[in-house]
């Protein structure tokens, strides 16, 4: 199959309400969404949010760059051929390579996206409570729409976010179990110290503590902490999975799309981080339908823990035209169900597209 057109649409998708995360708050959504052709008229679709400050060497117009290069290289090529060339530039810019390599995938119907019968896939539920008297009453609904999973964000003060996670356990009371995020806010000393203040009953795990580069830290922190370690903004590769692997204390590893390189590298890093006897997890919070439809597609074949690919639930618009199902803490994948990306939307959010057509 030869390449008849690439198009790369720089999307920007409104939030009805800002999502705080340790090292931004965002008001928006703004993804590079990939559309590609073959000669035959087969479509294929991928994406990235490449939010800037996530990478501290790909920024949202570096990937937006690397997608035009890349794009004018190989729009006329066979797709194997593409995607080689993709593969040899990966560690340029992982980010935007995901967004190319996954439309390819689409385009080809990789097996992982193939579903013949129906899935449910468990999502957990962000806390969004600012203040400790809405905790209670916000857990509570969270319970009764059908959510096992909650997520406490953490990294700014030590002290507060320890008495905010310990407001949630008791609402929740062992109905629902709690993971926290630090989004690698926190530094090695306050890490430590915000563990020691943890009541590990009902906790999960504690996300990322410190930089995605200071595995020194991390490791330390590891050691010394009574709840399990994840690691999650330290993850890109399979080699990753591995050096994670031995360091004691670190349980589980979070997996991204966008920071595999490919759907089928994904699942690769998903099947060995479970070999090596961790737990895997996988999900975007801040992807559309199109990453957390692929990343759910996966989950399905290598995870029973939470996804945390609810991402698409949080803007004010929907981008496929037959939308994911999603009800009582669950995706619903349903048996054949193909992505059909709404035009009409896509239009209205692009705030700027660029084509190859050969």
């Amino acid at each position: 199959m030869r390449i008849k057109s690439i198009t790369l649409h720089s999307l920007r998708l409104p939030l009805p309400k800002p999502y705080k995360v340790a090292f931004k708050t965002y008001e928006t959504f703004d993804p590079i969404v990939v559309e590609v052709y073959d000669r035959d008229g087969k479509q294929g679709w991928g994406e990235s949010h490449i939010p800037e400050g996530y990478s501290s060497y790909e920024t949202p117009k570096s990937g937006w760059d690397f997608c035009r290069n890349l794009g004018d290289e190989i729009v006329g090529a066979e797709i194997t051929s593409a995607k080689e060339t993709i593969s040899a530039n990966l560690s340029k810019s992982p980010m935007a390579a995901t967004a190319m390599m996954s439309a390819f995938e689409s385009l080809e119907d990789n097996p992982i996206l193939t579903l013949d019968q129906d899935f449910r896939i468990p999502l957990l539920a962000p806390l969004r409570s600012k203040t400790l008297d809405e905790i209670p009453d916000e857990v509570e609904q969270l319970i009764e729409d059908g959510f096992k999973t909650i997520k406490v964000k953490v990294g700014w003060d030590v002290v507060e976010d320890a008495t905010r996670v310990n407001k949630v356990q008791l609402a929740a009371a062992n109905r629902a179990i709690i993971r926290l995020d630090a989004n690698r806010n926190f530094g090695q000393e306050d890490a430590a110290r915000f563990s020691q203040l943890l009541i590990p009953e009902g906790i999960e795990l504690f996300e990322q503590p410190c930089g995605a580069e200071e595995w020194a830290a991390n490791t330390y922190v590891a050691s010394v902490s009574p709840v399990p370690i994840m690691l999650d903004e330290s993850i890109y590769t399979i080699d990753d999975v591995e050096r994670a692997g031995v360091i004691k204390g670190v349980e589980f590893c979070k997996m991204k799309l966008k920071r595999a390189g490919s759907i089928d590298r994904l699942k690769s890093a998903m099947d060995r981080c479970r070999s090596l006897g961790m737990g895997a997890v996988v999900g975007d919070g801040v992807a559309t339908e199109i990453g957390n439809y692929m990343e759910a597609c996966c989950a399905r074949l290598t995870t029973k823990l939470a996804g945390e690919m609810n991402g698409f639930l949080k803007p004010d618009v929907r981008l496929f035209s037959d939308p994911l199902l999603f009800e009582r803490g669950n995706i619903q994948l349903r048996k054949g169900f193909k992505m059909q990306v709404d035009r009409t939307v896509l239009e209205k959010y692009t705030i700027y597209s660029e084509s190859f057509v050969q």
